[in-house]
């Protein structure tokens, strides 16, 4: 009986067990199923759910010329390209995409016109098979104006989550007026890169504003912002920089080194009273064309004989000599004691007073007067520079400014050759400031170029006059050395900026009167000083009855005739009439004497307020029509220019900046080269506008 029991219960324990097994087989199994069936589901789900950060890039800040003008902006581009691995063009075995191929490539080969209808094709078709995710569809960057012709064509038309069309936005520098004051202005590095050079560097901070974030998810084909910081745009600067003024500076600029087959040339011209630089020209040559590639502005040179205008107002403050006193110059050779290197002038004189010495630049003269007044006693000469303010720091808003080099002679030969510009360097913005101090009544006033900071066109900061020395000397000493300035420009005798044995007039004009110091430097190489390499200078005031302006002007290298009064004085003598006309305080009708002086131009054709304006400047009767836009003619009338409507403005004979204006209105862009009038455009005046496209502008 136990044992039937026994048996009887296994039997039934076994049973029992299979039948547990079997259920907990069961379990695993709906388990199985129904926890696989929804990790696909949240599979799926996560793979058709992208979640990221984006960064929301900031406006960089504009720059403008003190009327206004945009010197430098920025402008939105984008390249475009394609995700071929979109689910909608693969629905239904592709007939998305095989639908809108032929249409599609055609309208990319019309567009851009880089490739045929065929080879578009087969760049789509190409991608498409390789399940290209970031087909490039155009290899350089288009404009905003582009991007929306793009998004209106066959496929794309259709949005980005239908045709896969992707976008990638930059935001590019732009120069509507090319390279005028271009290195002042700087640059940036690369796309939304940051400053490295001019204002572009110096005002980086304000310029570069402050980049936004955002949370982006999309979600079964939604995009869904989850978060989002908005990016602060960067603040604009209005320069002291004058474009029209800038125009006149780098074309004459230009006109004297490539006439003369320059290495370099640089020229700035600043108010007197207030300090504002308004122009700034740099042209170096590189691969045989005049460019802005350095800022020799602020670089430090050797200054030659414009460092004897610093010397003459020593040695008068000390009270040592007048302009009336008698030099001997030794007939244009003189040997300083014991010194194995003569002194030479190139000008030979036997015997002349001060002022005569100076006009006529003489080495021996000054020489002499700075060893007899400082004899044995160099670091009171240099003692007298500071108090002029010729070490002081040399503080300008363009980066990597160097500073003056003026060190203590080590001896009396030495100091006897600083005494006409050698063993010291300074940079040309530093000796303009001094000169300007001259014609300032003695006052030495900081220059800059940053006259505002704004935000959404309110203003943040301002820039004022910063004054950095009352007065540099007696006023005595003052009147006696502008009065040797007027004398190396209009003493036509010694004066060496006067006129030419053969009657050309250099820094001397009927326009404007003019007064300023000439500079020649021999330039010091690897083995020592080059006898014909030589940089020329000039650097004065005008009008010299009520100085306005104060201009440098330095040519490097010259290879044609050679002579610091012709090359730089006349280039100065130039910039004064042209900018004298501009402001309109001198009459040039009345003016107008000498054949040598002014030729004027022809009234550039233009919006009739910017000729209405010049006309007035020049005092000349123009009739004027009713017409926005016009042209001189040879009555002096103005005739209407007409702009129609989505066609190319004719800008043949505008100055750059009227050009600028009229192409730009219709949505096209521009790119400028040269200096002057148009000459030449790319895309001829009365074709259709073809909205963000180039037109070449060449100027002369």
């Amino acid at each position: 009986m136990d044992e039937k029991r026994r048996d009887t219960i296994g039997r039934f324990a076994l049973v029992v067990t299979l039948m547990a097994t079997g259920f907990i087989a069961v379990l695993v199994k709906i388990g199985t199923t129904q926890w696989g069936s929804r990790h696909d589901q949240l599979l799926s789900i996560a793979q058709r759910s992208v979640s990221r950060n984006e960064t929301i890039l900031p406006n960089r800040g504009n720059i403008y010329d003190c009327n206004g003008n945009l010197l430098a902006g920025s402008a939105p581009a984008y390249y475009i390209r394609m995700d071929t691995r979109v689910p909608a063009l693969h629905q239904k075995e592709g007939k998305l995409f095989y639908e809108n191929i032929d249409s599609v490539s055609y309208a990319l080969s019309a567009f851009f016109g880089d490739r045929s209808p065929k080879e578009y094709k087969e760049l789509l078709s190409d991608g498409y098979k390789r399940g290209d995710g970031q087909l490039l569809l155009y290899p350089q960057r288009i404009t905003h104006e582009q991007l929306k012709a793009v998004k209106k064509m066959p496929l794309f038309r259709l949005g980005q989550i239908k045709s896969g069309l992707l976008t990638k936005e930059y935001y590019q520098r732009i120069k509507p007026f090319g390279l005028l004051a271009s290195r002042t202005v700087g640059s940036i590095y690369g796309d939304n890169g940051r400053g490295v050079s001019g204002l572009e560097r110096a005002y980086e901070t304000e310029l570069k504003g402050r980049a936004g974030h955002k949370q982006v998810e999309m979600i079964d084909g939604r995009v869904i912002v989850s978060s989002n910081t908005e990016a602060e745009d960067g603040l604009d600067i209005i320069s002291t920089i004058d474009t029209d003024l800038q125009d006149i500076v780098e074309s004459q600029l230009l006109q004297t080194v490539s006439s003369q087959q320059a290495d370099w040339g640089c020229c700035i011209l600043m108010e007197v009273q207030t300090g504002e630089v308004k122009a700034i020209a740099n042209l170096g040559l590189s691969n045989g064309e005049y460019i802005e590639n350095k800022d020799y502005a602020t670089t430090r040179i050797e200054p030659g004989s414009t460092f004897k205008t610093f010397s003459l107002m020593a040695v008068l403050d000390e009270g040592k000599f007048s302009l009336t006193d008698t030099l001997d110059l030794e007939n244009g050779l003189w040997v300083y004691k014991d010194s194995k290197r003569p002194i030479s002038d190139s000008h030979k004189h036997e015997k002349a007073t001060v002022l005569q010495a100076f006009a006529a630049s003489s080495n021996i003269g000054m020489a002499k007067m700075v060893t007899q007044t400082y004899e044995e006693k160099a670091e009171r000469f240099i003692g007298k520079l500071d108090k002029m303010g010729a070490r002081d720091s040399v503080i300008f808003q363009v980066p990597g400014t160097n500073q003056a080099l003026i060190n203590i002679p080590k001896d009396q030969e030495t100091l006897s050759r600083m005494a006409f510009g050698y063993s010291v360097e300074l940079p040309p913005i530093a000796i303009l400031t001094f000169y300007n101090a001259i014609a300032n009544d003695g006052k030495m006033i900081r220059p800059f170029l940053v006259k505002e900071i704004q935000k959404d066109g309110e203003t943040v900061k301002t820039f004022r006059t910063s004054v950095v020395r009352s007065s540099i000397c007696k006023s005595s000493t003052l009147h006696d050395v502008r009065t040797a300035l007027e004398a190396v420009v209009w003493d036509d005798e010694y004066g060496t900026a006067s006129v030419t044995p053969w009657g050309t007039k250099k820094a001397q004009g009927n326009m404007v009167h003019i007064a300023g110091k000439t500079g020649t430097a021999r330039i010091h190489e690897k083995t020592g000083y080059n006898k014909n390499s030589h940089r020329y200078t000039f650097c004065g005031y005008f009008p010299m009855e009520d100085p306005q302006y104060t201009c440098i002007c330095i040519v490097e290298r010259p290879q044609v005739y050679t002579d610091a009064g012709i090359h730089c004085g006349g280039t100065v003598r130039r910039i004064a009439e042209k900018t004298i006309a501009h402001e309109g305080t001198i009459s040039i009708k009345t003016r107008f004497v000498h054949p040598d002086s002014l030729l004027l131009p022809p009234i550039k054709r233009g919006k009739q307020s910017a000729i209405r304006k010049a006309a007035k400047g020049a005092e000349l009767e123009v009739e004027y029509s009713s017409a926005e836009w016009a042209k001189v003619n040879e009555l002096y009338k103005t005739e209407a220019i007409i702009i129609q409507e989505n066609t190319v403005p004719n800008v043949i004979g505008m100055g750059a900046k009227d050009a600028v204006f009229a192409i730009e209105r219709t949505g096209m862009q521009v790119r400028i080269s040269g200096k002057g009038k148009v000459v030449s455009q790319s895309i001829a005046g009365g074709s259709a506008v073809i909205k963000g496209g180039i037109v070449k502008l060449d100027l002369k």
